[in-house]
């Protein structure tokens, strides 16, 4: 038996398969909510000749595209009242809170409670509903990513180096800093019009307004590249 343990955050889970005794299949390891990677992850768990079940905590609405994917593909899926997983942890050992290590717990509580788990079932109007939110859920994630890539591939003609500078976005909590700071600056030559004081106040100002923190020297070292980068793609094309 293989217990699939699935700690849920906004946009992304980390995923551990476990046997008895610890022993780990895969994982853990981290998946973002789109069609290909949960297209992945079923296919992983349909190639087991194992019986597999999957686990993992009610988390608001951040679970319920995984949840009726895995659903729809006939998956094997409990879902664990958040209560019931805490009291679960601290029966263990203390130790730093992590989502390859939440992912770990929630497969061996799996293997721990196996018998008891509970195949998720929904009713069927609820059901339909769940389907279609979710997969316009999937088809938005897509999109954002997609995007996300295209951006990051044009700023390696215009602003060479920059996004090593950035965190792109965060599904933690929606924002992609990355992508605010091209929306201001989207070619080194914006930058460079400036003295670095008055882009360093430019930035910080930025930074404020946008809830970032407000890092000066960050500012000057993405002045100091902007003034030493080529870029390949002229401002006007």
């Amino acid at each position: 038996m293989v217990s699939v343990g699935i700690d849920v955050s906004k946009g992304k889970s980390t995923v551990c398969l476990m046997r008895p005794f610890g022993e780990i299949v895969a994982g853990p390891m981290e998946i973002t909510h789109v069609d290909s990677e949960l297209k992945t992850l079923v296919k992983l768990l349909k190639s087991l000749s194992d019986d597999v079940k999957v686990v993992m905590e009610a988390t608001g609405v951040y679970h319920l595209p995984v949840l009726t994917y895995l659903k729809e593909n006939g998956i094997f899926t409990a879902v664990i009242n958040p209560y019931q997983m805490k009291q679960y942890r601290v029966q263990g050992l203390r130790r730093v809170k992590t989502d390859k290590a939440d992912s770990m717990i929630i497969a061996k509580y799996g293997l721990d409670n196996w018998d008891e788990l509970k195949d998720f079932v929904s009713s069927e109007d609820k059901y339909m509903e769940l389907t279609l939110l979710s997969r316009q859920y999937r088809h938005y994630m897509r999109i954002h990513v997609a995007s996300l890539q295209e951006l990051t591939h044009i700023l390696d003609y215009t602003m060479p180096g920059v996004k090593k500078e950035f965190n792109s976005w965060n599904p933690e909590n929606g924002k992609d800093k990355l992508s605010d700071f091209v929306e201001k600056y989207w070619h080194y030559d914006n930058i460079r019009k400036k003295s670095e004081r008055q882009f360093v106040e430019s930035y910080l100002n930025w930074a404020k307004k946008k809830g970032y923190h407000r890092n000066q020297n960050k500012a000057a070292k993405i002045y100091s590249m902007a003034k030493e980068g080529i870029p390949t793609l002229p401002k006007c094309w």
